[in-house]
Formats: C-alpha cells, structure tokens, sequence
C-alpha cells in the first residue's frame, strides 16, 4: 500500500492547479483517512493541502501532529520547512528559524530550500541585509563565475548586519 498511497498522493499534487484548492484537500484528506491514525505521512499532507490553499492556521496543527508522530527523513525535513513558512506567514518569523535551524545537517538537497525560507524569515524579523546575505551566499555556490566576488559581498553584508 506505501508505494501505491504515495503514487496517489503525488497524482494529486501533479494535477492541483487543474483541481483547485478544495478538491486537492479533500483527496488529500480522503488518502489520509486510508491510514492507520499513528502514521505521520497522513497529517502530513493534511497540512501541505491547507497550507498550499493558504490555510496556515489549520496546516499548523497538521505539521506539528506529523512531527509529533514522527515523520522521519526527507519528510520530515519537508515538514520543517513547511512548518517554518506557515508560522513566519502567521507571524512568527523567530519560531521560524529556530525550525529552519533544527534541520541541521539533514537538509540534504533541500539546503537552499532552507536558505531561502531563511532569508524570508529574517526579513519579517527585521534582518533584511542578514536575509541578502545568506541568499547570496547560496546562490554563489551555483555561479560558473563571480562566485568569489559574490561570496565575499555575502559575508560582508552577513558582517555589517551581525555589527547593526
């Protein structure tokens, strides 16, 4: 049933803009409801449906609940970041750090997917020359030229904010 759950699951993110946001959160809800009630992938995409719908509040409750079931590897690193962005939306962009830093490590491919929520994050709280700094940094890595020169720029801007 897991590769066939998850197969649906992704049928239904490929074709959300043609389903629009109600449709996808009740076939979302619908899958989740066809899993044990301890299995974090459930609430999981229950809060991805809310949040994709703009409905923070309720995507809240849904990642933590994922979270606290113990959604594990790339998901639960998805679970983050989505949590990290749906509580810097409803104003919490310090909480939203602290989730985006809780990652760590275990990022993996989703490391500049991190940076850019963090950049989000420090500029709602009130660190707009730290935000430029640590997105240049990130996209330096990925230039076939200036890398250096634009890396450099990055740490000093990460400087003169860390000295404001």
């Amino acid at each position: 049933m897991t590769n066939d759950w998850q197969r649906r699951v992704d049928a239904v993110w490929a074709a959300a803009d043609e389903l629009g946001d109600a449709e996808v959160i009740r076939r979302i809800d619908e899958l989740a409801a066809a899993l044990p009630g301890d299995d974090p992938r459930g609430p999981f995409e229950a809060g991805g449906a809310r949040d994709s719908a703009g409905l923070e509040v309720e995507a809240e409750g849904y990642y933590r609940r994922a979270l606290e079931l113990g959604l594990a590897g790339r998901a639960r690193t998805e679970a983050l970041i989505q949590l990290a962005s749906t509580v810097r939306v409803l104003g919490r962009p310090g909480e939203a750090l602290e989730l985006l830093d809780a990652i760590g490590a275990d990022a993996g491919d989703l490391a500049d997917a991190v940076t850019g929520f963090r950049a989000l994050a420090l500029i709602d709280a009130g660190d707009p020359r730290g935000a430029a700094s640590e997105a240049l940094e990130a996209l330096a890595a990925h230039l076939p030229q200036y890398r250096r020169s634009l890396a450099a720029y990055a740490r000093g801007l990460r400087d003169d904010a860390a000295s404001a």
